[in-house]
């Protein structure tokens, strides 16, 4: 029984936050600035940012009571800055609730009217990160599985981790065993994309 329960505890939990807007005269703003009026609030919600946990976890980690943490993640919870994201069982198989926060980013912003602009932009700039994020591991696979080959003069397959892809100083010594294609070609994407942004604002 302890085999199960320990292989159920070691599930990693993540949570699914998404992007929040606010404007600052809203209702939903009040609730979620008196969520976090206190410090031990403040204190419960960062310590979600750093992994989901359990109450008692919480309680650990903050050094408080776990009736505590309950009244406390409670108040997030019903201001949406918090949510139950998984369950775990205890030694003793009790089941134990996991959260996580509900949000992240959290924006509040000052002219509603910005409001969907503000949140319009930041949602395409998530997805454009995620999508050059995606397309960096593609360029690494493809690296890896046809350039590196081709440029060691081997076959097939990639060159042992051990073996250093051509003289030290060279273009392609710095591009696969010093940067790594994929990186490399994620932030100077990251880098022509703010020059293009930056352009367009002037």
């Amino acid at each position: 029984m302890s085999g199960l329960i320990d292989r159920i505890q070691d599930r990693t939990a993540t949570s699914d936050e998404q992007l929040r807007v606010l404007d600052v005269e809203g209702e939903e703003t009040d609730d979620v600035l008196d969520a976090l009026a206190t410090d031990t609030r403040r204190a419960v919600y960062r310590a979600l940012f750093e992994q989901p946990r359990t109450a008692s976890e919480i309680a650990d980690r903050i050094d408080t009571s776990v009736q505590n943490v309950h009244y406390h993640v409670s108040n997030l919870e019903d201001a949406g800055l918090v949510e139950a994201i998984d369950s775990r069982y205890s030694e003793k198989g009790n089941e134990m609730t996991v959260y996580g926060p509900a949000s992240d980013p959290l924006v509040i912003v000052g002219n509603r009217e910005m409001r969907p602009r503000v949140q319009r932009s930041l949602t395409d700039v998530v997805g454009g990160i995620g999508m050059l994020a995606v397309a960096a591991l593609l360029v690494q696979w493809g690296a890896e599985r046809i350039a590196r080959p081709a440029i060691d003069g081997a076959s097939a397959g990639p060159a042992s981790p051990n073996a250093t892809l051509g003289e030290p100083g060279s273009l392609a010594w710095f591009v696969f065993d010093v940067v790594e294609p994929g990186v490399l070609f994620f932030f100077v994407c990251l880098a022509v994309a703010s020059a293009v942004a930056l352009a367009l604002d002037w």
